[in-house]
This record gives structure tokens, sequence and C-alpha cells, in this order.
């Protein structure tokens, strides 16, 4: 986990160094132009990857990996507690796709609409987390000396 955590620190120095700034509002209105995911296409890439690893979402949720011998922490959790484990697994990945959107995808701007900031910066994140889901239901589990290279 230590790995993937390097290299979103090191992806988010590019974009601190375009934007001038750490104020995630500034990241922003600097991306009125022209979004950061067209110059910095590759890094987008690695940090999505980053994110699902982060997040422990499948191909890279091995901590999760004894669900295939019996039901895994659906055994140990149930009723609230297994409601309150699964709010905070989605809600990590809304928050990393919301990160992904405001450093990627310029957060809530889109051609000088404005009005509609609240809309766009929704649609955007719930675009974003499409995209864990996809990836969770197509692509199988590593093994780990396979995600350690990836890594």
């Amino acid at each position: 986990m230590i790995s993937y955590e390097i290299s979103i620190s090191i992806i988010i120095l590019p974009i601190i160094l375009l934007s001038g700034s750490f104020n995630l509002i500034t990241i922003i209105y600097k991306q009125i132009n022209i979004w950061y995911i067209f110059p910095l296409l590759p890094l987008s890439f690695i940090f999505l990857i980053s994110i699902l690893a982060e997040t422990n979402r499948a191909p890279f949720d091995l901590a999760e990996a004894e669900a295939e011998l019996v039901a895994g922490y659906n055994i140990e959790y149930s009723s609230i507690l297994f409601v309150a484990f699964f709010l905070g697994e989605y809600s990590n990945i809304l928050l990393m796709s919301g990160l992904f959107v405001i450093f990627f995808l310029g957060g809530w701007s889109f051609l000088f609409l404005d009005i509609l900031s609240p809309l766009l910066l929704s649609i955007k994140v719930v675009f974003i987390s499409f995209i864990f889901i996809f990836i969770r239901s197509n692509l199988p589990r590593y093994r780990y000396d396979q995600l350690m290279f990836i890594g």
C-alpha cells in the first residue's frame, strides 16, 4: 500500500507546479482554459490506477482475498456493522473520485458554466465512480507478485 501512496504523492507534484498553489480551489481555477488531464494524460492513468489500489478495489483487493475460501469479511460483520463497513468503503471511493476530478478534470468548471457548478462536479464524480465499478466488474484479481511489479 505504501508504494501507491508514494506514486500518488509524486503525481500531485506536477499538478502543484502547474497551478502554482496547494489550494484546491486555485487548482480548479487554473484549469479553466485546459483541464490537466490533456497535458498530463499518462499521469492521470497512473493516478487512477493508484487510487484504485488505495481504495482496495478489485483487481487490487488482496486484503479481502479470503472471500474465495469462505464469505470473508461478510462472516465477521452483520447488520449495522456491515452497513458501516460498506459505507466507509464507498465514501472512500467518492473521495478519491472527487480528488481525481479536482486534479485532472477541472472540478466544477466546464466551458464557463458556473451556474451549474454543483451539478457538473457531481456528474464528473459519478462518472469516475462508474469507472471504479466498471473496472471491478471486468478485471480479475492480481497475485501479490504481479501487484508488486505494477507498484
